[in-house]
């Protein structure tokens, strides 16, 4: 069975960059698009972003001209580099393929 884990998420201060990664592993099958949602308490789970295998990429507004999505097909990754980060950002960030769900990895913004 496919599973998805996800890293990078820790505390940092306003205005700072982190790089989320998200590893594909076990039976992984073939999907074209791979994404990213986030939580923050007592909000529902949102889209930060997804990208598409013909190269097409969506962001939230939120988070369009500050975060940046990629897919390394062949080491079955993505990742999300976080930059110029907000308090607004804080919540636990999910990794999906559309049917799977990682365990999410939380991201706190301090100001």
């Amino acid at each position: 069975q496919e599973r998805l884990t996800e890293s990078g998420g820790g505390l940092v201060q306003a205005g700072e960059s982190l790089r989320l990664s998200c590893a594909r592993s076990g039976s992984i099958r073939k999907v074209s698009v791979m994404g990213w949602h986030r939580q923050a308490p007592g909000k529902p789970r949102e889209l930060v972003a997804r990208i598409y295998d013909s190269g097409e990429i969506h962001y939230a507004n939120s988070v369009t001209g500050r975060f940046t999505i990629a897919r390394d097909i062949t080491k079955n990754m993505v990742y999300l580099q976080m930059n110029n980060l907000e308090p607004e950002d804080t919540a636990v960030y999910y990794c999906t393929d559309g049917l799977l769900w990682g365990q999410g990895t939380l991201v706190t913004v301090s100001s």
